[in-house]
């Protein structure tokens, strides 16, 4: 398998974010990604993930 690219970083750190990520694909990414490629999807995740719920608060309050 080739270097993962970034819809397949996005899809791995969400699916592992929701807690839906298989034991077959956590072990693909360790084998063949690189740590900050997933490092930086994560905190690009936590980011907005964070934004949107400040987003959401805002609008309902």
């Amino acid at each position: 398998m080739s270097k993962p690219n970034i819809l397949q970083i996005a899809k791995s750190v969400i699916a592992a974010a929701t807690g839906v990520q298989s034991s077959k694909n956590r072990e693909q990414d360790f084998q063949h990604g690189s740590l900050s490629s997933y490092v930086i999807g994560g905190v690009i995740f936590t980011i907005s993930f964070i934004a949107v719920i400040v987003l959401i608060v805002s609008i309902v309050l």
